[in-house]
């Protein structure tokens, strides 16, 4: 057997050769940074309207939700109006009380009562304009 035995330096193994070049130049690696580039730039286009959108759809559901929950409330004070609750009330306009816990989830506003004889009509109007508009619901007591 012999021995080949060298002075210090190991010979090149394979996990020791040089490291490769990565594949492709520079130039192809820039167009893949430009494709990135390009690639967020159409992604932020389309995700930036989208959050704009959600937002002013969570602003009109909040209107609609309001207004709606206005709607039941005038209807529910005026069928307690009709009801026989008004027949003690003097005639002309009045602002109405009501002491619903859903009035609080309703932006600022007052309900107006207005009678004259057998007629009644109760309005709820917003103190500031805020796209609900005016709730009215009018009614004739037998």
């Amino acid at each position: 057997m012999k021995t080949n035995i060298t002075s210090g330096k190991r010979k090149a193994e394979s996990g020791n050769a040089p490291a490769a070049r990565p594949a492709g130049s520079g130039r192809e690696r820039g167009f893949l940074e430009v494709d990135l580039l390009v690639g967020l730039a159409i992604l932020a286009l389309a995700v930036v309207p989208l959050g704009y959108s959600f937002a002013h759809e969570r602003q009109v559901l909040k209107m609609e939700y309001c207004r709606c929950v206005a709607d039941e409330m005038v209807d529910g004070e005026m069928e307690i109006l009709a009801a026989g609750a008004a027949r003690n009330l003097p005639d002309g306009a009045q602002n109405y009380p009501v002491h619903a816990r859903a009035a609080a989830g309703l932006p600022p506003g007052h309900f107006q009562l207005t009678k004259a004889g057998n007629h009644l009509r109760l309005e709820w109007h917003a103190d500031e304009k805020q796209g609900l508009g005016t709730i009215v619901r009018e009614t004739t007591l037998k």
